[in-house]
């Protein structure tokens, strides 16, 4: 596989505030060497290819900022303190030094770095640890300690330079990128998505087009998504339902060439100034789900954060991810909050009438619903009040996040002998015996085709596999067998159930299935054409899209949101993914199902075939060797679809899956309709 870039230079850290100013006294140079040391330490930026930065030059500068500023800014490293002290009062948050110009411009320069790597395929993804941060910087002012927009100019870049037509800026940095917005408010080829501590505007950069409205302008309506956060306490659970239910739908649809991440971590726990409590595992799950798009090409680059410990965690985390090591399962994650809720629903009703994945959001502007918020901001006034005062005494505490042991084989096949196995693949010879009782259960459950001593070796082959996951000795697997049905039965009644506490199954195609668990043993999400009856429990959930599972808006928006929020609440053992024979879905959408799937049970999946179906093979094990899957083209425009139907779904569903909530309850219980 292609590498990973790792861009830094010591150079960035040599300049630092050199008078008293209690906003700026945070932004250190510290920043830098201990999210680099952390890398080092780890053995992560030995794995890197390691790109020397450069510096930008005036015109790329100048792609984003005016000339006056440029020249402004050029003038600083002749200055006195004095001097400097002046030219910083006229802007906001930001202060200068002598080498602060030429950081600046390592800065913008390392992020073009980063797009040419990527752009030109020397790498697959690559992280750029910078300073000065960039994205509150605008056309003609400093602000927020950023000097030069370093990812407006990487997008500009990319697209004049590498004729990328679409670009995705995803700002998770926990302040807005003001700057981003509006250098692409009314430009459609950019889509810039930023989620911010806002608190209705009390919290800096304190603007009114830091909300939710704010869509954009002119032909770029649409594509600027604002998720303010109203109150601060954040964790994983509220980051990980707009990710699943704002931005991966509206990402998809809008099909990037090009995905560019303010990477600002001052959104982790453990911050002074995001006061979030997402844990640093939370970057590899967005990191994660980001790596499917535009096939894969990916450029992160360093905004804010300011815990030294969550921030370098943070760092190792992302890039762990982007070298495509196993995810950390996330455990208990708890219900959105209701303020979460709120800002989720508001979003996604301002930004339906933009994206078809979206027609089908609930409205926010139900009467209830608005007196519910004026009641939610008196109780959050409050609750911030209280908290002020516990706050100054309280330090935050999280574990160290566990350590993310590759296995030593990626990839293995059960194949029929005269299968051929594919490349990178390791077939799966060895089996343990599996006993008499194992055997026999096998031999009367199953059809009298796999009831032979054939039949028999592809179990235990199974059994083996499935155990050498749990013990991680092996990543993933793909397994053709005679008859899919009878397989996934034995997996899930007699194999799996001896090994993994929890299984995730995943249907594709029709199919009775009729061994559902009650006791939570195992969760079955089956998406088909076929409209099956009323889900038999909480743990089945027939998914029916009325096109079939080619229809790849119908299959995008249960993937997102239905099957991505079930298996992080549900937080599987191990995920079964299983393709029925003739389910029709398409192969770029079953890669980037069994891409996104490997966020679950470590990336533990175990995929099931019949024989005959062998033509998916190739697609199948580029996907589970962690090839990013192509895009889905068609996205670009949606036939009409069946969101309406996804969305009756979910709302009877959110009752036993909190992780399907998108709106706000009124106080009945009731999700408010309009």
């Amino acid at each position: 596989t292609m590498g990973t870039a790792l861009i830094y230079d010591e150079e960035m850290t040599k300049y630092k505030l050199l008078w008293v100013d209690p906003a700026c006294k945070i932004e250190v140079p510290e920043r830098l060497s201990v999210s680099y040391e952390a890398l080092v330490r780890t053995g992560l930026s030995d794995r890197c290819v390691s790109v020397p930065p450069r510096e930008a030059s005036d015109a790329e500068i100048l792609l984003v900022h005016s000339e006056e500023y440029l020249e402004g800014v050029k003038k600083t490293p002749h200055m006195t303190l004095e001097d400097l002290k002046e030219f910083t009062l006229q802007y906001g948050d930001v202060y200068f030094h002598p080498n602060i110009y030429h950081c600046a411009k390592l800065a913008a320069g390392s992020a073009l770095q980063l797009v040419d790597s990527v752009m030109t395929g020397k790498v697959r993804n690559g992280m750029a640890l910078v300073r000065p941060p960039g994205h509150h910087s605008m056309r003609s002012a400093a602000s927020g300690f950023c000097v030069f927009n370093n990812v407006a100019i990487a997008a500009r870049y990319a697209k004049q330079k590498h004729g990328a037509e679409r670009v995705l800026i995803v700002d998770w940095d926990i302040h807005h990128g003001q700057g981003v917005q509006y250098c692409f408010e009314d430009d459609p080829s950019v889509l810039y998505f930023s989620w911010h501590r806002y608190e209705r505007q009390k919290f800096w950069p304190n603007l009114r087009e830091s909300d939710y409205d704010s869509v954009g302008k002119g032909s770029g309506a649409g594509f600027n998504v604002n998720v303010p956060w109203n109150e601060v306490g954040m964790e994983n659970s509220d980051y990980l339902s707009v990710f699943c239910h704002v931005l991966l739908p509206v990402a998809y649809e809008f099909c990037p060439d090009l995905v560019l991440v303010c990477a600002g971590f001052d959104s982790a726990i453990g911050d002074p100034e995001g006061e979030m409590c997402a844990t640093p595992d939370i970057f590899a799950h967005l990191t994660h789900l980001l790596m499917n798009l535009a096939g894969g090409k990916l450029c992160a680059v360093l905004e804010g954060g300011y815990n030294l410990t969550s921030l370098a965690q943070s760092v190792c985390q992302t890039v762990q991810t982007l070298l495509g090591d196993p995810l950390p399962q996330l455990a208990n994650l708890r219900s959105p909050c209701e303020s979460a809720l709120e800002s989720l629903q508001c979003v996604r009703s301002v930004q339906r009438r933009y994206w078809s994945i979206l027609k089908h959001a609930a409205d926010s502007a139900t009467t209830d619903v608005s007196t519910k918020l004026i009641k939610l901001a008196k109780a959050e006034e409050e609750k911030a009040e209280t908290a002020e005062d516990e706050r100054s005494q309280e330090e935050k505490v999280w574990p160290e996040p566990a350590e993310r042991l590759r296995p030593p084989v990626c990839s293995v096949s059960v194949l029929p002998d005269d299968a051929a196995c594919p490349d990178g693949l390791k077939r799966l010879v060895s089996s343990k015996d599996l006993g008499p009782l194992l055997v026999s259960r096998i031999r009367n459950r199953s059809m009298e085709d796999a009831g032979d001593a054939d039949g028999v070796a592809t179990f235990s082959r199974l059994y083996t596999l499935i155990e050498k996951m749990r013990t991680n000795e092996i990543g993933n697997g793909v397994a053709l067998v005679p008859d899919v049905a009878a397989a996934v039965e034995c997996v899930v009644q007699d194999l799996g159930s001896d090994l993994v506490s929890r299984v995730l199954v995943v249907c594709v195609g029709k199919e009775e299935l009729n061994y559902a668990t009650a006791d939570g043993k195992m969760l079955v999400v089956q998406i088909s054409g076929e409209d099956k009856e009323e889900q038999k429990g909480k743990y089945y959930i027939p998914v029916c899209l009325k096109k079939g599972c080619g229809d790849t808006v119908g299959f995008i928006q249960a993937v997102f949101g239905l099957l991505l929020p079930l298996g992080y609440e549900y937080d599987p053992g191990l995920v079964l993914l299983v393709r029925m024979p003739g389910s029709g879905v398409g192969d770029c959408m079953w890669q980037q199902l069994i891409g996104l799937l490997k966020g679950f049970a470590k990336g533990h999946t175990l995929v099931l075939m019949q024989t005959n179906d062998g033509a998916c093979m190739g697609p199948t094990a580029s996907a589970l060797l962690g090839h990013p899957a192509p895009p889905l083209q068609e996205l670009l425009t949606p036939l009409p679809d069946d969101g309406g139907a996804l969305e009756r779904m979910r709302e009877r569903l959110q009752a036993d899956w909190k992780m399907l909530q998108t709106t706000v309850s009124s106080g009945n219980g009731e999700t408010a309709k309009s």
